[in-house]
């Protein structure tokens, strides 16, 4: 069998599910367009690009991104099975191209349908559409399907665990209430790790919120989660899927405070291991969560997140 993947992997996660079908000995392929960089010829293919995304709303990066993404597809031939994550990134064009180079097209959302539409994608063109949130599921009648946990389970109360709550998190509409929280924990002396990445500092940030420019990525990342007691997940505005720190915090069995109310939906939840918190209501933490144990999944609770599970369910192996 031969797949091929097509996605934005800027964080590096789907490359994962390329790992899980080659370990089933399958012919698997990934075309990474975030890896794509164009570089301008002259000031005066920079110049009439600019005029092409204003006026035209036509931009030769894109354009050149899925010439390129075409070309490595052609070269790879006809594929049983194409799964491409992140649609809205392609052009309506484009898909209908690389669905002549397949037998199954198929598409993955992890991110709302109101951050990044799809609505000119719904028609003759997916066999199939899977989605992390539910209200799109609900919406368009899409398959639900969460995210995945993608690295081994680690051992409970491994060492060099300290009280930390961590997170690390862009500057977006989630910093008020992350400075909010981080206020609350100061004055109650709890221990956290805050970073937050943005290009400008924000006003009155709490003095022990680290503020960086730089993005980081998981393996910057690996110290931090592997020696925090507890995860910190805030859901944008308007999404309904899980993040993938939700799938970290499983793996790792370390507790989750998030602001995401539909993860009480979910089979693993445990109010024992995971503490959701409203915005709109004053902050306040039980220090029973904080200093209670850990509680583990099952083994079948957990095999349901893991990326074999997914890689066999999205596949249909």
């Amino acid at each position: 069998m031969k797949i091929c993947l097509i996605s934005f992997d800027f964080f590096n996660f789907d490359h994962n599910i390329i790992l899980e079908l080659q370990r089933r000995n399958i012919e698997a392929e990934h075309i990474d367009i975030s890896k794509f960089t164009y570089k301008y010829t002259s000031i005066f293919d920079r110049a009439a690009n600019f005029f092409n995304k204003k006026v035209l709303k036509k931009n030769k990066k894109i354009i050149e991104m899925e010439k390129d993404a075409l070309r490595r597809l052609h070269n790879l031939g006809h594929q049983d099975i194409i799964l491409v994550i992140r649609p809205d990134c392609l052009s309506k064009e484009t898909h209908l191209k690389i669905k002549t180079y397949t037998d199954k097209y198929i598409a993955y959302i992890y991110d709302s349908c109101r951050r990044f539409p799809v609505d000119h994608l719904l028609n003759g063109i997916f066999d199939e559409i899977f989605s992390f949130d539910f209200a799109d599921v609900k919406k368009y009648n899409f398959t639900f399907m969460s995210n995945y946990i993608y690295n081994e389970k680690k051992e409970l109360n491994a060492p060099n665990i300290n009280d930390n709550i961590f997170i690390i998190v862009s500057v977006d509409e989630r910093f008020e209430f992350l400075n909010n929280l981080a206020n609350y924990l100061s004055m109650n002396h709890i221990k956290f790790k805050f970073i937050a990445v943005g290009k400008k500092a924000p006003k009155n940030i709490n003095s022990n919120i680290i503020f960086q420019r730089k993005k980081l990525f998981a393996k910057d990342l690996k110290d931090d989660l592997e020696n925090s007691k507890i995860f910190l997940d805030l859901i944008r505005h308007g999404h309904n899927g899980l993040s993938f720190r939700i799938f970290e915090a499983l793996a790792m069995q370390r507790k989750i405070i998030t602001t995401n109310q539909t993860i009480s939906q979910y089979d693993f939840y445990n109010p024992n291991n995971i503490l959701i918190l409203d915005e709109s209501k004053p902050i306040t933490i039980n220090p029973e969560f904080l200093n209670s144990p850990y509680e583990p999944l099952n083994d079948d609770v957990f095999y349901k997140y893991t990326i074999e599970n997914w890689v066999k369910t999205v596949f249909n192996l």
